[in-house]
């Protein structure tokens, strides 16, 4: 029986050559299964024609757009998952879903291995690979960028010898990865860390100069956490979440420049454009505020950051992950109401908040005459709940 390799396939240079590259050197059949996830590009037909026209057998497309936004980016958001409380997870989002689709066709088309495009420097060959380990450890994997030390020159090279339909600059600065939720960029100049990003490096987002007179306020309702409606019209999680995209992307939201710890060891300055995600999460986290009791909120943002730490680290099917999100989703039962967003010059910040679940008591809050607490019983408070604190500094000071 014939090997059939399952290839993660993105209809760009390294995955096309992969195909033939496979077939040469291993002797398997190549099954090529593109996710669409909101990338954008080329339409999938164009993709999984070009599958074939290098060589693959088979060539799957599967638009996830819904299923993404649903399933991945919308735990997310519920989470306000920033790794180094920065990037929303843009690329470690979409792994799982595309493993998950992955070993779908493995079972459909009697997949013997799977096949991913990602270097020995990344984080993706971890989610990639881990996840497989989760969801089919019996398949095998082949990762040729990783375990064959390609380079861009050498699969170019490779193409032109085998009259490959590619067609690549080998100009290209970057690496880029991008899709619903986000975009990535890295590599070029942008690995001298004192060199500034310049315009090309942007494509989801303006020049946040460009709308200086012209910000934008938009109100973002939510029920039990989930985003439903854009200024009173509701509207699917996906179509939220690419109004959000356009809206912030024009006002310059977004945008992104860290160093970042990756799960192998070593530090990448990365470039993130998350005009929608970075919204929505501000959002979010404000209506929170409003809603969700102190020690429970307290609780929840350690959580958080464990979440995105997970998902980051590639363990989105593990037991503490799935554990997690039970957590989040009963954190989420009274994050209910509406929040009124102002995005502008590259901001984004919370000007209005309403909610029936709303924990603010205006009578206890406010200075003036309606004023109902109690401000005798802050005394005996203060002094019970200083006196642990005032007894060990009692002996430790020598007072």
């Amino acid at each position: 029986m014939t090997d059939r390799v399952i290839l993660a396939y993105s209809g760009g240079l390294d995955t096309s050559v992969a195909i033939e590259w496979m077939k040469q050197e291993t002797g398997a059949e190549v099954v090529a299964v593109a996710i669409d996830v909101g990338q954008g590009g080329e339409d999938l037909d164009s993709i999984r024609q070009r599958a074939l026209d290098c060589g693959a057998v088979e060539s799957v497309v599967v638009d996830a757009k819904d299923e993404f936004a649903e399933d991945y980016c919308l735990p997310a958001i519920k989470a306000n998952a920033l790794y180094q409380r920065q990037y929303p997870l843009v690329s470690g989002l979409s792994r799982p879903l595309i493993v998950k689709h992955l070993v779908e066709a493995s079972k459909e088309h009697g997949g013997t291995h799977v096949s991913h495009g990602c270097t020995g420097k990344g984080n993706d060959q971890v989610r990639f690979e881990v996840g497989f380990a989760n969801l089919a450890p019996d398949l095998k994997i082949i990762a040729p960028a990783r375990d064959y030390a390609w380079t861009r020159d050498k699969a170019i090279a490779f193409a032109e010898k085998n009259n490959l339909p590619i067609e690549q600059s080998k100009a290209s600065p970057f690496s880029i990865d991008q899709n619903l939720f986000g975009r990535a960029v890295e590599a070029g100049y942008l690995e001298d860390l004192w060199n500034a990003p310049t315009k090309d490096t942007y494509a989801y987002t303006e020049d946040p100069t460009l709308n200086f007179s012209s910000p934008d306020e938009v109100v973002i309702s939510f029920v039990d956490g989930t985003p439903v409606a854009l200024d009173g019209e509701k509207k699917s999680m996906l179509e939220i979440i690419e109004e959000m995209n356009r809206r912030a992307g024009a006002q310059g939201v977004g945008r992104l420049d860290m160093v970042e710890d990756r799960l192998i060891g070593i530090k990448s300055r990365e470039v993130y454009e998350a005009p929608g995600a970075i919204a929505l999460i501000t959002a979010h986290t404000a209506l929170e505020d409003v809603t969700v009791e102190r020690e429970l909120a307290r609780f929840k943002r350690g959580i958080e950051d464990k979440w995105a730490t997970q998902v980051y680290d590639g363990l989105w099917f593990s037991p503490l992950k799935r554990t997690l999100d039970v957590f989040i989703d009963e954190a989420q039962k009274n994050v209910t109401g509406d929040i009124r967003l102002v995005m502008h010059a590259g901001n984004c910040w919370v000007n209005g908040r309403r909610s029936e679940k709303s924990l603010y008591d205006f009578n206890l809050a406010t200075y003036d005459e309606h004023d109902t607490f109690d401000q005798t019983h802050a005394r005996g408070f203060v002094e019970l709940h200083g006196l642990s604190s005032k007894i060990a500094a009692k002996r430790d000071f020598n007072l």
